[in-house]
């Protein structure tokens, strides 16, 4: 009796640089992450565009109701951002199979998670890459 030949040795794999790396990280990355940024994202967008009508528009010397409340804004952006973010990724983003149910605090939190830098993130640009750059342009 003769024995089986055994398979050929297969080649080590090639190290990747920690670039390469995160690059396959990114454009793999889970769907429910995906999602959860993707509802932050919109929502941030969608208030920060309103927030810097309103800070540009004070800039300019508007006499709007209330007076400054910039601020107060900027709290209730951040709020808004994490709230809805959360509630949209609650809906869109099912729990995990184990659970048995089909949405629980799980997506909630992730959306909480994903959301919070995304409204600090929103807020740089917008006003310290987006506002310099309107005010140059608008007369």
């Amino acid at each position: 009796m003769t024995a089986a030949p055994l398979p050929p040795a297969r080649p080590s794999a090639r190290r990747r640089s920690w670039l390469e790396i995160r690059w396959r990280q990114l454009r793999n990355a889970p769907t429910p992450v995906v999602r959860a940024v993707a509802a932050g994202a919109g929502v941030a967008t969608v208030l920060g565009v309103v927030f810097l009508v309103y800070d540009l528009a004070l800039e300019r010397g508007a006499d709007l109701p209330g007076g400054d409340l910039r601020v107060l804004a900027g709290f209730v952006f951040i709020l808004t951002v994490a709230g809805v973010g959360s509630w949209l990724t609650w809906l869109l983003v099912p729990a995990p199979r184990s659970s048995g149910r089909r949405r629980n605090g799980w997506s909630a939190a992730l959306g909480l998670f994903a959301a919070l830098p995304i409204a600090y993130l929103a807020l740089v640009v917008l006003f310290q890459m987006v506002k310099p750059v309107l005010l140059a342009l608008l007369p």
